[in-house]
């Protein structure tokens, strides 16, 4: 059943994506899907792309492992949209921009910023990837025993087929269908869940258990506030420098709609996780023996319910694990081959295509190659870089003029330089003793205000290298829509 399920989700996903063929003629349509989505229909996509296998599996095997500071990681993840919304939607919308080199670019005035900020975007956009593939090879072997590399090269395949039929207006569709697909799947089989808890005579948590449910930040980690707080900061301002997301706000017709976007965004993920932590709660009761906690939303419906009901229930959450991993690539491969077609190659349809091939076959590589961490952890350190970097880049350039061309490098040198030090010595080196561990782990509770140092006071040594135009972009970033110029709703005050 989780079998036929698996491959229903596929014949959908390619189904919903080839519509987009039809649809799909221009530039724009690939890239931003002409500036054409509605607030509700790109809310819904988001929340399909941003709920990746971390949302889906990850945050439930957290809370069994490591108890209640971890629901502070999709309240972050939450929250990081609260910010994007005051800080960043509606003036990176009316930047006109494309991706976020492009915005680099235009702010700042410089081709070296623009690469920089390119070679992130891909960095990131590959780490981010990395765990979706490794996670359907999870699930894929847990369902029929296939090799690892199965369920990645299946989610890879399936993903290069809808982006190279349709770029960005296809796989809005894809990802707002998968979205209310995910929160189906985990709220259908919860409901029989907690019956059957219910039945059981409604157990509670041991004592040892129920205190550290009780006192958040007090899990099993070491340096457990540390590392809770470095990861609330990282996915709080994270957030608005993940490619795949902000790519996403280049599609709405203008920055009021972008905003009613992030509002609707809010309240969707909003009600999404409230479900993870419920099967993080029950696995603790039902399954505490799991050594990959990451299938404890696969496992839970076969322990508490069995019989074919139980089947059924777990093919319904492997068809919802399925559409996480589909939409999250999706977004991720796009972000990904816009800033390659542009910047590596010679720009246009063709070399978006050649593009998409590059941006999944890396991090395809990378997932069968490198070790096995918690699918949650690894998207955290993907969140570090992006805070570490795009972050202060995007905060400074949009609030702040002075900002120069000298700064800005300095700052994602220095910034997503030592993040992404971080992150390859995590991945590659494993664990390490002590203080050590942690820092490294989790970066952005020192990496972040580096960035944003290094980034102002370069800024402050280098005034010559202030971008000559930065009135007039400004003016464009942060003048509404709606305000006419030429009717007289401004007027310069009299000398």
């Amino acid at each position: 059943m989780s079998l036929t399920a698996v491959l229903i989700v596929v014949v959908a996903a390619v189904l919903i994506g080839a519509f987009g063929i039809r649809v799909s003629r221009t530039t724009s349509d690939f890239y931003v899907a002409s500036r054409t989505v509605s607030p509700l229909w790109n809310a819904s996509a988001i929340g399909g792309e941003y709920l990746s296998a971390a949302s889906f599996l990850g945050v439930a095997g957290l809370v069994l492992s490591f108890g209640a500071d971890m629901l502070w990681l999709p309240v972050g993840w939450t929250g990081g949209y609260l910010v994007l919304l005051v800080l960043v939607s509606a003036p990176l919308r009316r930047s006109g921009a494309y991706t976020l080199p492009d915005f680099a670019e235009a702010r700042l005035e410089s081709m070296t910023v623009r690469r920089a900020a390119s070679v992130l975007v891909v960095l990131i956009g590959w780490l981010y990837l990395m765990p979706q593939f490794q996670s359907a090879g999870l699930v894929l072997r847990e369902i029929t025993g296939a090799p690892r590399w199965a369920g990645g090269l299946l989610v890879a395949l399936v993903v290069a087929v809808n982006v190279l039929s349709g770029g960005m207006r296809s796989i809005t569709f894809v990802q707002a269908f998968q979205y209310w697909l995910k929160l189906t799947a985990l709220a259908v089989p919860l409901v029989f869940l907690l019956m059957a808890w219910r039945a059981g005579g409604a157990p509670g948590l041991s004592p040892q258990d129920a205190a550290t449910w009780q006192v958040p930040l007090a899990g099993g980690k070491e340096y457990a506030l540390y590392s809770t707080y470095s990861l609330i900061l990282a996915t709080f301002l994270g957030t608005m420098g993940l490619p795949h997301v902000l790519v996403r706000f280049y599609t709405n017709p203008d920055g009021r709609a972008a905003r009613r976007t992030t509002l609707v965004v809010l309240s969707l993920l909003g009600a999404f996780y409230l479900l993870p932590a419920l099967y993080g709660w029950l696995g603790r009761l039902y399954a505490p023996d799991l050594v990959r906690t990451d299938a404890v939303v696969l496992t839970l419906p076969g322990r508490m319910v069995g019989g074919t009901l139980g089947d059924l229930l777990t093919a319904l959450v492997t068809a919802g694990a399925f559409a996480a991993f589909l939409s999250t690539s999706s977004g991720l491969t796009v972000s990904v081959a816009g800033v390659i077609a542009q910047d590596l190659l010679k720009g246009g349809v063709r070399s978006f295509r050649i593009a998409t091939l590059m941006a999944v076959a890396v991090p395809l590589g990378l997932a069968l190659q490198a070790r096995a961490l918690p699918v949650a952890d690894v998207v955290g350190l993907a969140f570090a870089v992006a805070a570490s970097s795009f972050c202060p880049l995007l905060v400074l350039g949009i609030w702040w003029r002075r900002l120069s061309t000298a700064g800005a490098l300095a700052g994602l040198f220095v910034g997503g330089g030592l993040a992404c030090a971080a992150v390859l010595v995590t991945i590659v080196g494993g664990p390490y003793e002590g203080p050590a561990n942690a820092l490294l782990a989790q970066p952005a509770a020192w990496t972040v205000p580096i960035a944003f140092v290094v980034m102002v006071a370069v800024s402050f040594l280098t005034p010559h290298r202030v971008p000559p135009g930065v009135a007039r972009t400004m003016v464009r970033l942060h003048t509404p829509e709606d305000l006419n110029l030429d009717r007289g709703d401004w007027r310069p005050r009299s000398s």
